[in-house]
């Protein structure tokens, strides 16, 4: 995938919003006000996600192109190389885990209100 599908994926995403709260070459995609992505215009070939634990450690083992989220807690987030041989079907699927594991630690409130978007 490119910059610009990995972008069009997470719009698509129910209640996405993008933001630049950081500097004007991190785009933040969020829900509901909260991160699940962040995108590198100016290095062009990463993005942050969220990620459990476990399985955070699981895919930096078997996957070159998934490391240790860069400045972010290593421990919830980690940075892919959408660039690299990382088939396009597993991106999508990280970053919908890191969607859903932001929706599922919204409030009960916050959830209503993006079943309604």
């Amino acid at each position: 995938m490119n910059i610009e599908q990995v972008r069009e994926y997470c719009i698509t995403k129910n209640g996405c919003e993008e933001t630049f709260p950081f500097d004007e070459v991190t785009l933040v995609f969020k829900v509901m006000g909260k991160m699940y992505a962040l995108l590198s215009l100016d290095k062009g070939t990463s993005i942050n996600l969220k990620c459990d634990p476990e399985k955070a450690i699981q895919l930096r083992e078997q996957y070159e192109a998934i490391t240790p989220g860069w400045h972010m807690n290593k421990k919830h987030w980690n940075t892919v190389d959408y660039n690299s041989n990382l088939p396009d079907t597993l991106l999508k699927e990280l970053i919908d885990h890191s969607y859903n594991l932001v929706v599922s630690s919204l409030t009960k409130k916050l959830k209503k209100e993006l079943d309604e978007l």
